[in-house]
């Protein structure tokens, strides 16, 4: 046991090479009833350039791979959870019409088939890549639930975040407990790729919260963004110091120490409004931020500076490294 628990602990390698997915829609002078921009999924090319994926659509929250097989990606979406295939061309609903306003999707890497979804009324669950699915918000006095992650060291433990905060569920969502940040709005949850028990969760208006016990309870990790809404946290592959996080008010703030302290990093960035950020773990170096209605922007000098990437007019929620090829 002890040598499987170091095992969890570190780092994931690198892998040769990767695929960058991004969800959101280009919203940018959009008037209600017109005929929708390019949205949904987006795919960049391996010679750079940004392509629009499979169908138009007008609500992609976040994305998330198999395991198994990680040609496979399932993206939460305003009308279902989608299973998306064939480099984002091919797309199959897995939820019936009761099921919307998908926010967060998260696969268990150590249970095979295993997927769970946060919605606006709460969590469901499959283990059969979703043939079937169930309740795991049992117990969560609010349903609403923007953010969750399941613990890559083992089955069925989850983190989750909604209007009363962070909770914990180690029975696949049977029952739930306060994590921290009780009576918080939670926006996002990420755990490191180092360090398997050290977790940041970010906030609407309260800043970033940090666990260092394996998500059992997560603490106030300082003044960085109070008053602000933080959308996106992203752990740098290369560095287990480096934390990536990206706010609205603050843009992109970058820290060297685990978030012990902060740098805004902006220059060259149009606005301090930015949903989405992540480090490409291929490149050292290369970070990209979503700014508002701007565009993508790249960085490949952690955030020094930053130039235009493509998808103009765009906002992009969500940003996912893909590895190309079995991971397991």
């Amino acid at each position: 046991m002890r040598k499987l628990l170091l095992l969890a602990t570190l780092p994931i390698p690198a892998l040769a090479q990767f695929t960058l997915y991004s969800c959101g829609a280009t919203t940018k002078n959009y008037v209600v009833g017109a005929k929708l921009p390019p949205s949904g999924i987006f795919v960049k090319a391996a010679a750079g350039e940004w392509r629009h994926a499979g169908f138009n659509h007008p609500f992609v929250a976040a994305l998330d791979y198999d395991r198994d097989d990680p040609s496979i990606l399932y993206a939460a979406a305003g009308n279902g959870l989608l299973r998306v295939s064939d480099h984002g061309e091919r797309w199959k609903i897995l939820t019936g019409s009761d099921v919307t306003e998908l926010l967060d999707v998260a696969v268990d890497p150590n249970a095979p088939g295993a997927i769970y979804f946060s919605h606006t009324a709460g969590i469901r669950v499959t283990h059969d890549r979703g043939a079937t699915w169930g309740d795991a918000s049992a117990g969560l006095h609010r349903k609403y639930t923007a953010a969750l992650r399941v613990d890559r060291r083992r089955a069925g433990v989850l983190i989750a975040g909604n209007e009363e905060g962070i909770f914990r569920s180690e029975d696949g969502g049977k029952s739930w407990r306060l994590a921290g940040a009780a009576g918080i709005q939670v926006l996002h949850i990420e755990q490191s790729p180092h360090d398997a028990c050290f977790w940041l969760a970010a906030t609407e208006g309260s800043g970033l919260f940090a666990s260092t016990d394996c998500g059992v309870t997560f603490e106030s990790n300082g003044n960085l963004a109070v008053g602000r809404n933080v959308y996106d946290i992203s752990f740098d592959p290369a560095n287990s110091g480096r934390v990536a996080v990206a706010g609205w008010g603050i843009g992109v703030a970058i820290s060297e120490d685990r978030g012990k302290t902060w740098q805004l990093r902006n220059q060259g960035l149009p606005a301090p409004t930015v949903w989405s950020v992540a480090f490409d773990p291929a490149k050292p170096g290369r970070i990209y931020a979503s700014v508002h209605e701007e565009a993508l922007y790249v960085s490949q000098d952690y955030g020094r500076t930053w130039t235009r990437d493509g998808l103009e007019g765009s906002a992009i929620y969500r940003m996912k490294f893909v590895p190309q090829g079995v991971t397991r």
